[in-house]
């Protein structure tokens, strides 16, 4: 007869095999949630730096000074998208520029790749990660036109509040200074109409400055003008002497 071994001192086999099992399960777990934990680390820190990066192109818009907008990024400083990323860190060679935009991260180009290690697509208005097996996309405008082609206008009258009529029109010269997005600044120049109104299309987003001069006395006026992203910008201009 085949008795019952006892075994105060050890595990039998089928125990065994049952704490692989279970220790197995455990370990296959663990695995999976890991996993998972990385690619959400790995989502989250792409969208983080994809937001970055269209701050630095567009700039912050919580950011003012003196009650206007402070920060345009970018394009703001330069009246143009970057040509690629690399121009957020480094210098084209431009006055305009005055970055670095973005930092650069420890190996000098670590803003270029998303959490995969995947460097980033770019068109001037979306950056695009495909590290994951899909896109993770960041829209920074609705379209280029939305930063670069806004409109400035006024109106301009002297201290009677009558605008420069008849040969008075020649007189008055407005000059909007801005970036003209090849890393200078563009001086341009209009004449009033027999109104009293001026305007200027195709301006960028940023802090650019408006002389108004009336010759021959030379009497200059200066202003700052903060243009915001589709939205018209309209001065009432008044010379503070009767001049016509």
């Amino acid at each position: 007869m085949i008795g019952k071994t006892n075994n105060p001192h050890g595990f039998t086999l089928i125990e065994l095999v049952i704490v692989i099992l279970i220790l197995g399960v455990i370990g296959t777990v663990a695995t999976l949630r890991m996993s998972e934990s990385i690619e959400t680390s790995r989502f989250e820190q792409t969208k983080q730096e994809l937001d970055q990066l269209a701050t630095a192109i567009l700039g912050n818009p919580r950011v003012y000074s003196d009650g206007a907008r402070g920060d345009f990024g970018f394009v703001g400083d330069n009246g143009c998208f970057p040509s690629n990323l690399d121009q957020l860190v480094q210098n084209p060679g431009w006055a305009t520029w005055d970055g670095p935009y973005v930092e650069s991260g420890p190996n000098g180009d670590d803003f270029k790749r998303d959490g995969w290690n995947v460097n980033y697509t770019y068109t001037d208005t979306l950056i695009r990660s495909t590290g994951s097996g899909g896109n993770i996309d960041k829209l920074i405008a609705a379209s280029s036109a939305a930063l670069l082609s806004n409109i400035v206008s006024g109106y301009v009258v002297d201290a009677d509040m009558e605008p420069p009529t008849g040969g008075y029109v020649d007189s008055v010269t407005i000059v909007l200074t801005c970036p003209d997005g090849t890393g200078g600044w563009a001086q341009l120049a209009v004449h009033p109409d027999a109104h009293g109104r001026f305007s200027y299309g195709a301006v960028p987003i940023g802090n650019h400055f408006l002389r108004v001069i009336h010759e021959p006395a030379s009497d200059t006026m200066t202003y700052s003008v903060t243009v915001y992203p589709e939205r018209n910008i309209s001065l009432d201009i008044v010379f503070p002497a009767d001049l016509w």
